[in-house]
């Protein structure tokens, strides 16, 4: 899965949101309402992935993933934000907004 998760990044034409998580992280389960809604507002111009570390380890490890929830925003193949823990939507909102353009 890591290679293709690598592969989708590189070659998406719009920018690639993933967000790392786990069943058992409670911060997790409070930011997926947010990613859930930048897969919404963002149709068309941003691909939001969500990666399950449990299932698979190998994604986490390759983008060095320390913390969870782990949410990374690449643009053009290149990490351009990220961050860990629980953020509120509005905050997660921006940073896509300044890769996208508004």
């Amino acid at each position: 899965m890591s290679q293709s998760l690598n592969d989708l990044i590189q070659s998406s034409a719009v920018p690639v949101f993933v967000d790392f998580w786990a069943e058992w992280c409670g911060p997790c389960r409070m930011v997926a309402p947010s990613v859930k809604q930048l897969a919404e507002d963002f149709k068309g111009r941003l691909t939001v992935v969500k990666v399950n570390v449990d299932r698979q380890p190998a994604a986490a490890s390759q983008f060095q993933v320390q913390g969870i929830p782990a949410l990374m925003l690449f643009d053009n193949g290149k990490l351009v934000w990220r961050t860990a823990g629980a953020l509120p939507y509005q905050q997660i909102r921006a940073e896509v907004v300044k890769v996208l353009g508004g």
